[in-house]
């Protein structure tokens, strides 16, 4: 059982007999009133996402995700495959159950397949992934001292900010689950 005080982002429970996993969460603390915790949660199923307010006191029955260990192979169409690394067997995925930290994943890449009795709902790619800068605005020597970001598309066609002094051809580490740039590799 987990209560809703514990919830944090990516966190599966059971809720109304359908498996769900948390989004975004947050505490508030209202001046007046009851403590409550504001979260959006997606029907790891469906796909649908919902918002709704819980007590910080709610117990839930905990959903145990399998993650399994793939490679991220190819893409046809909507269709992604990943690879077993034990078997060697190829998993197609559709497009929509992908995720938004996807696109920092390239081909060859190791990745986490989540499922839910034999149902896969999503991916998790690695926490960090080095990637490289493929098209940013010229770099300025010395620019190290502010925290001014200009934007960078990746290899991977996704689009981060990064410093001023990160130029094309650079790779950099960047945060799979916040988007963010983290430092030169």
């Amino acid at each position: 059982m987990i209560s809703a005080g514990d919830f944090r982002n990516g966190i599966t429970f059971e809720l109304d007999g359908q498996v769900v996993q948390v989004i975004e969460f947050q505490h508030v603390k209202p001046g007046k009133g009851a403590a409550f915790v504001r979260t959006k949660y997606k029907n790891v199923i469906t796909g649908s996402v919902v918002e709704r307010s819980f007590n910080p006191s709610d117990k839930y029955p905990t959903a145990f995700i399998e993650r399994k260990d793939m490679e991220f192979s190819y893409s046809d169409g909507d269709l992604y495959y990943f690879m077993d690394t034990e078997t060697y067997e190829m998993l197609p995925i559709n497009k929509d159950m992908l995720g938004a930290s996807f696109k920092f994943v390239k081909e060859n890449m190791p990745v986490k397949v989540l499922s839910y009795k034999g149902n896969v709902f999503g991916i998790e790619p690695p926490n960090f992934v080095e990637l490289q800068v493929t098209q940013t605005d010229p770099g300025f020597k010395g620019n190290t001292a502010t925290n001014a970001l200009k934007p960078a598309t990746l290899e991977t066609g996704a689009e981060i900010k990064v410093p001023l002094f990160i130029n094309e051809g650079d790779m950099i580490r960047v945060d799979t689950r916040t988007g963010e740039y983290m430092e030169r590799a």
